[in-house]
């Protein structure tokens, strides 16, 4: 439950305290558990950016450009508060 405690500081760290109005998450197109976790935030998923970058291995891959804005804040917050309610 540590990383769901550190998502509900960043965020609301992010959005409450320094008022961002978006928060942006940026992941290999290949890493599809890092994927989910970030749809399971809330995030909504904006598109691919092509060719931006290069792995370690020295191979070329896209990255999936995800974001939350205030407005999906709240919900958000709510369900993290409530997953971290299950642990305790």
């Amino acid at each position: 439950h540590v990383n769901t405690i550190c998502k509900l500081m960043l965020l609301t760290h992010a959005f409450e305290i320094l008022g961002y109005h978006t928060v942006g998450w940026r992941t290999d197109t290949n890493n599809f558990q890092s994927q989910r976790a970030i749809e399971r935030l809330g995030a909504k998923r904006d598109g691919v950016i092509r060719g931006d970058r290069v792995r370690q291995d020295g191979v070329i891959t896209d990255s999936v450009i995800y974001s939350m804005t205030k407005s999906e804040w709240l919900t958000a917050k709510t369900r993290l508060q409530e997953k971290l309610s299950n642990y305790y």
